[in-house]
């Protein structure tokens, strides 16, 4: 297939990080509205209907199927997720071939007894 110039824009843009990650970001907010969405549908509902069964506003679930959206709490999703008859699952997944991970301390070890500080 022959690129358009968007695509050619786009592969351009792709090459500043900070774009790349705004715009992969910008993928995951669009997947969530688009999962909500299809499962009110798949329901029956309306956006109204189903912001009377979360005692909330129409409004509110226009800005959870709204791909800019970026405020998800998970409470929020699943509240979502039992009134549509649905399960949330969060999936983090490696970024590229990077396997370590990184922790903000080491874990404690097991069966080791902490020393007591003298007092001098």
């Amino acid at each position: 297939m022959k690129k358009t110039n968007f695509d050619h824009y786009l592969e351009e843009q792709l090459h500043d990080r900070a774009f790349a990650v705004r715009f992969e970001h910008s993928g995951e907010a669009w997947d969530v509205a688009l999962q909500i969405a299809a499962l009110r549908q798949q329901a029956g509902l309306s956006q109204k209907e189903l912001a009377k069964l979360l005692k909330t506003s129409q409004q509110q679930i226009s800005r959870l199927e709204s791909a800019s959206y970026e405020g998800h709490s998970l409470s929020m999703l699943r509240r979502v997720a039992e009134a549509l008859h649905a399960r949330v699952r969060v999936i983090f997944e490696p970024v590229g071939n990077q396997t370590e991970m990184h922790v903000a301390e080491r874990p404690a070890e097991y069966g080791t007894k902490r020393r007591a500080k003298k007092c001098v």
